[in-house]
C-alpha cells in the first residue's frame, strides 16, 4: 500500500516543458547547511559546519527541471562519508551527472566554511585560534575538472605616505624642542623619544583583507593551511590572537617595518604564489579598510587568465 502510493505521486519535473522550452546554464540549490570533514595539519580529521551550493546545467531544452532531491541526497551521503579531497569532489560531481543522465553534462559545487587554525603569539608563549573564511569551488564540464580554493586573510596595513608625514611632524617637534647649536643631552633625548610630546604624530593603519583565489594544478591536495601561511608570511603583519604587551610591541615594530599601500600588498602576495607549482592560476584582491577615508583602497592581481568559476 505504501509503495504503491509513492509510485502514484505526481512528478511534474519530469514533464516536458511546452510553453517556454530552452536549455539553462545552471540550476540547483544554494546555502545548504551540511557538515564537512577535513584532514588537519596533524593528519587528524575534523568536522566543520559548511554552506554548500550544488548545480547542474539543464542541457535538454524540453525538460521541465532537474532532480534537486537527488543532488541533496548525494551531497549528504558523500560529504559525511569521507574528508574533502580533490578526488572525492570529482567523484561527487560525476555522481551529480550520473543522477541526471540525459539532462545535464556540467556540474558545479561550492563549499563555504570557516577554517580554524591555532596561531602562536609573536613573542610570548601564548597562542589562540583564528577563523579563516574558505570557499572551495569545483566544476566538471565535458572532459575537464577544475578545482579552486579561496581564503580570506586579515592583516594590518600602515600607510607609507602617512608614516612619512608623521616622521616630518616628529622632526619639526625635535627641532623646536632641541635648539640647533646646543649640545644634546643623551638622557634628555631618550626621555623625549619616549614621551607623547616626542612622538607627536603616528601614521594611520587599518585592518585589511586579502582575498586570494587559486586554481589548483592536478595531483595536489587542498593546501588550506599552506596557502594561509604563504600569504601571512608575505604580508608580515597578520592580525593576532592572544596578545601580551611584548606581543603588541612586536606587532607595532612589524607595522613600522612593513608599511604598505594596497599595491604593495598585492605584489607581495603575487610574489609568494608565482613559483608555487600547486597553483595553476590565481586572483588576488586586497582591500585596505581605510581609517583616514570612508572608502576602501583596493588592488587586484592575477596570474594568467583570471577566468575563474562563475559567481
Amino acid at each position: 500500500m505504501h509503495s504503491n502510493s509513492i509510485h502514484s505521486l505526481p512528478d511534474v519535473a519530469s514533464d516536458a516543458q511546452t510553453d517556454a522550452a530552452g536549455a539553462l546554464d545552471w540550476v540547483g540549490m544554494e546555502n545548504i547547511a551540511l557538515p564537512i570533514r577535513l584532514i588537519g595539519e596533524d593528519g587528524a580529521t575534523a568536522q566543520s559546519a559548511a554552506r554548500v551550493s550544488a548545480f547542474v546545467n539543464l542541457a535538454d531544452p524540453a525538460a521541465r527541471g532537474i532532480h534537486m532531491s537527488r543532488l541533496y541526497l548525494l551531497l549528504d551521503r558523500a560529504l559525511g562519508a569521507e574528508p574533502l579531497t580533490p578526488a572525492s569532489l570529482r567523484r561527487l560531481l560525476h555522481d551529480f551527472l550520473a543522477s541526471h543522465a540525459g539532462l545535464s553534462d556540467r556540474a558545479m559545487l561550492r563549499i563555504a566554511f570557516e577554517h580554524l587554525l591555532r596561531r602562536p603569539a609573536l613573542v610570548s608563549d601564548n597562542s589562540g585560534w583564528k577563523a579563516y573564511p574558505v570557499e572551495i569551488s569545483a566544476t566538471l564540464v565535458p572532459g575537464q575538472f577544475a578545482l579552486e580554493l579561496q581564503v580570506d586573510v586579515q592583516y594590518s596595513s600602515t600607510c607609507p605616505a602617512s608614516a612619512a608625514l608623521a616622521r616630518q611632524v616628529i622632526q619639526s617637534r625635535f627641532t623646536a624642542d632641541f635648539a640647533r647649536g646646543k649640545a644634546l643631552d643623551h638622557m634628555a633625548v631618550e626621555r623625549w623619544l619616549g614621551s607623547e610630546q616626542g612622538i607627536s604624530a603616528t601614521p594611520h593603519s587599518q585592518r585589511s583583507t586579502a582575498r586570494v583565489r587559486v586554481r589548483l594544478a592536478p595531483g595536489f591536495d587542498l593546501p588550506i593551511a599552506e596557502l594561509v601561511d604563504a600569504i601571512e608570511v608575505a604580508l608580515a603583519t597578520p592580525v593576532q590572537t592572544a596578545v601580551k604587551r611584548e606581543d603588541e610591541q612586536a606587532f607595532a615594530r612589524l607595522n613600522g617595518e612593513n608599511s604598505m599601500f594596497c599595491e604593495d600588498a598585492a605584489r607581495r602576495i603575487r610574489g609568494a604564489l608565482d613559483a608555487d607549482e600547486r597553483i595553476a592560476d590565481f586572483h588576488i584582491r586586497v582591500a585596505h579598510h581605510e581609517s583616514l577615508h570612508a572608502h576602501d583602497a583596493v588592488a587586484i592581481a592575477t596570474k594568467n587568465s583570471g577566468d575563474f568559476c562563475p559567481e
